[in-house]
């Protein structure tokens, strides 16, 4: 859907029952506000460089760090997240945000989506039809028009990118070793908010030429890819062999268990 009008009812359902995505200047100030921030973790198994010209590839390029699981050269994506069930922590009885002024961009930017590549469908939304019928333009030829927005989708973008070489050394820092696979699901990391807290806010020491850990383990519920994975020589784990506690994998797609797991 190319043209699309909408105006916020303030419902308040957009702000219920979310997992977050934010920058690391964000994440801090979640954190320090008392609240939860979550890492999830999926990685991209990166044999070569792809062409140029595929836009898809490059985007999960830019947002990810190199590294590897057994022999398969991989990218690793982490993604910080606030996450909350029911309401979230700053939305007021009157549905208004607590935070308004200093709020992520990932809300100011909704119902817009920041990945380039994903259409917006008001179906895929949380807001009541009557948002949607509403006199004011919000995207024209698939694109936002309010400026605003425009700026933050940009600017989320931008930040996403420059965070990731301290999210490799974060993830080195807090013994983050694994991942789900791109398209099947993501691994949940939980390190203590306290632990957390005092790793985003150390300074990050880009160009030191320490390489990012190495020999992640990729978390699939599908048999099919446990199978490949070991065929390329890869570090795979199957759901039922992974450890709970602070992790946990959440699945694109039904389980898919082995006959046999290997030991």
């Amino acid at each position: 859907m190319s043209d699309l009008n909408f105006n916020c009812t303030q419902c308040g359902k957009c702000c219920h029952d979310l997992r977050l995505p934010l920058t690391r200047k964000e994440a801090i100030g979640w954190l320090e506000r008392g609240g939860s921030v979550e890492v999830l973790c999926e990685a991209v198994p990166w044999v070569t460089e792809p062409a140029a010209m595929d836009a898809v590839a490059m985007h999960k390029r830019r947002r990810s760090f190199s590294t590897s699981s057994g022999e398969l050269p991989i990218r690793v994506i982490a993604v910080l997240t606030a996450n909350f069930a029911g309401a979230c922590p700053h939305l007021r009885s009157d549905m208004r945000c607590g935070i308004y002024d200093s709020r992520p961009h990932v809300c100011r930017i909704y119902p817009a989506e920041v990945n380039p590549f994903i259409s917006l469908s008001p179906g895929h939304k949380k807001c009541p039809p009557e948002a949607w019928t509403s006199s004011n333009p919000f995207m024209r030829a698939g694109k936002v028009v309010d400026a605003q927005t425009q700026l933050h989708i940009t600017l989320l973008q931008h930040e996403d990118q420059l965070d990731v070489s301290f999210k490799a050394e974060a993830c080195e820092e807090l013994a983050i070793r694994s991942a789900g696979l791109s398209n099947e699901g993501f691994v949940v990391h939980r390190p203590s908010c306290a632990t957390l807290l005092s790793v985003l806010q150390r300074d990050a020491t880009v160009g030191d030429g320490k390489p990012p850990a190495s020999n992640w383990e990729l978390v699939t519920n599908q048999a099919t890819t446990l199978e490949a994975l070991r065929q390329v020589g890869a570090k795979p784990l199957y759901t039922t062999m992974f450890a709970g506690g602070a992790l946990q994998y959440l699945g694109f797609h039904p389980d898919s268990p082995p006959n046999v797991l290997p030991s």
